[in-house]
């Protein structure tokens, strides 16, 4: 066939290889590219070293169609995510809930895993955009072994998913067990609980709400499980919500008929945290010992919902990581009542709808593209009567106790493709500082490319992540709320200190077999799980090590944990200064 017709074979079948494994294929499409390989070798080695040119040429692109339809035909099924990686795991007594008998899996560690349970109806239908209610009673057993779908969210495909692991997560791994593709539906609305071995009387509950920027994301994901609390005596119970437009659309004609628009999601989680007060207690749980956690769009939430009347008596005490909207102008998830109805309003044009009932006939896998134009917690007067701020500052909270915090690199899974250099520095921080531009240069003046990027992913982090926290603080000491603050710097061989990169140590779950964390990272993990145990346990985290984990009255001091830990001077001081002349901070 000649030396490039066998380069340009070879070039495809280890492409197809490729897209086969991070694509997620199934076996079948293995088998088929095989025979297909093993064909055109045959064909090659026999038959086209005799051929002219454009018959080899053809005899190629008949191969690499051939590889192409068996990616197409053999692309991985939808399937439920079980709730174990056994294949027969121990079935755990039967619980009795408000809507009828049910059973879970024992994990490996012991750990009482129940995966899928109907805390709300399937909100589709005539219940799109509605309150949620009750779910419809069962009779018999429920089996929850298996996580219930994803909210609706635009999926991408296994391959973008593979990918983001090997460049992001550095945590890739190739097996024959996760061909296949995880489902989203409407009907999402399930919770899951980890419970602790054995018979449990009291326990302390912990609720967790994910992120994904209230767009995406799904409760099974393994840096958020339950089990390592579980293994601490600690019940965990966390929960899909509506996402995107589902969760977050607004129209004036919902204001008319349910009395509220626009937060829905935030809805859902209050419905379940009703179910965790009326049932947790047939788990061995602590209905009147439950706190509330959540990280990124998760601490969005947990920070709406500790000042929405709607949820107050529904948990004592809460975790916000990484995000907050206390701040004057939370920025980003977020936005008062009129920009959310003038945004709806544009929605139903664009899809030429003069109603929530003609909106409600568009299919949801059409309307999830809606995600990035409607994924913001909403001022509506009903979940949220105020801002979170004025709430704050005339002394509405429902929690007894925060401890809360950020990471030194938010910012960079943001700015993965945008980095700044010296020519487009200047512009950037002009774009987010306005008139305070000036100040914001003086104190961050970069003299080469690398220090323009560092600097803004600096600025950056603050404004979107760190400050928020700062001005919380503050009000709870206002509040007189005992509010612990924290600073995650350690870096290691996954996602580091970026956004989110705490979870696997605050939910004491960095996989044992992982060769990305180190001796320091699993002693850092226990140091600081054993904090969150202790608060969720207390309301105090405790010592922090041999560290005293301590209050800052002020403000200006955190909780550092990293190479090194104990409490240490914000590093952004200075720069939050002016962000609060900028904002008008009372």
């Amino acid at each position: 066939m000649g030396i490039f017709g066998w380069i340009v074979t070879i070039f495809i079948s280890l492409l197809t290889g490729a897209v086969l494994e991070l694509n997620k294929n199934t076996w079948p499409g293995w088998l088929l590219f095989v025979l297909a390989l093993a064909g055109m070798v045959l064909l090659g080695r026999k038959y086209m070293g005799a051929w002219k040119w454009p018959l080899r040429g053809l005899g190629v692109l008949a191969f690499l169609a051939l590889c192409l339809c068996t990616i197409l035909v053999s692309r991985p099924p939808v399937r439920r995510v079980r709730a174990a990686d056994t294949k027969n795991p121990a079935v755990t007594d039967v619980y009795a809930t408000s809507f009828g008998d049910v059973t879970g899996v024992v994990l490996k560690s012991g750990v009482d895993l129940f995966a899928g349970i109907p805390y709300a109806a399937p909100p589709v239908g005539d219940l799109r955009w509605k309150k949620p209610q009750d779910p419809a009673p069962w009779t018999g057993v429920l089996a929850c072994d298996s996580f219930a779908p994803m909210s609706m969210q635009v999926q991408n495909s296994p391959l973008f998913g593979s990918l983001a692991r090997i460049i992001g997560y550095h945590d890739y791994r190739v097996s024959l067990d996760d061909s296949y593709r995880e489902p989203a539906s409407e009907d999402s609305l399930y919770l899951n609980i980890w419970k602790p071995a054995g018979k449990v009387e009291k326990a302390p509950v912990a609720v967790y709400i994910h992120g994904g920027s209230l767009q995406t994301g799904q409760p099974w994901y393994a840096d958020y499980s339950g089990e390592g609390f579980a293994k601490d005596g600690v019940i965990v119970v966390n929960m899909g919500y509506r996402l995107g437009v589902f969760g977050f659309l607004a129209a004036e004609e919902m204001m008319e008929k349910e009395g509220t628009a626009g937060n829905f999601g935030l809805l859902d989680q209050i419905k379940a945290l009703e179910w965790v007060r009326d049932n947790i207690s047939s788990f061995g749980g602590d209905p009147d010992n439950v706190t509330l956690i959540g990280e990124s769009a998760g601490a969005v939430c947990v920070d709406a919902l500790c000042v929405s009347p709607l949820a107050a008596g529904l948990f004592d005490r809460a975790v916000m990581e990484s995000s907050a909207i206390s701040s004057i102008e939370p920025p980003h998830s977020y936005r008062l009542f009129d920009e959310a109805l003038s945004s709806g309003r544009a929605l139903m044009e664009r899809y030429g709808c003069s109603s929530l009932e003609d909106l409600r006939k568009v299919p949801a896998e059409k309307l999830a593209a809606e995600q990035e134009t409607q994924h913001h917690v909403t001022i509506d007067g009903y979940v949220l009567p105020d801002t979170p701020y004025h709430l704050r500052k005339q002394g509405i909270h429902n929690e007894s106790a925060l401890l809360h915090g950020f990471n030194k690199e938010e910012s960079a899974p943001f700015l993965l493709f945008s980095h700044a250099s010296l020519k487009d520095y200047e512009d950037k921080v002009r774009r987010w500082t306005g008139d305070s531009a000036e100040e914001v240069l003086s104190l961050y003046a970069p003299s080469t490319d690398e220090e323009a990027a560092r600097f803004w992913a600096e600025i950056y982090g603050a404004i979107f992540f760190n400050y928020s926290h700062y001005c919380l603080n503050r009000l709870e000491q206002e509040n007189q709320v005992p509010s612990w603050e924290y600073y995650f710097t350690k870096d290691n061989g996954r996602l580091g200190c970026w956004h989110s990169g705490e979870l696997v140590y605050t939910f004491g779950v960095i996989p044992e077999g992982s060769k990305l964390y180190t001796e320091e990272d699993r002693a850092l993990a226990d140091t600081m799980h054993g904090c969150w145990v202790s608060f969720v346990k207390t309301g105090d985290p405790g010592k922090a090590g041999d560290q005293d984990f301590t209050q800052s009255p002020d403000s200006s001091t955190v909780m550092e944990f990293g190479g090194s830990t104990g409490m240490r001077e914000d590093p952004c001081l200075a720069l939050y200064q002016i962000l609060d002349r900028m904002y008008g901070w009372e």
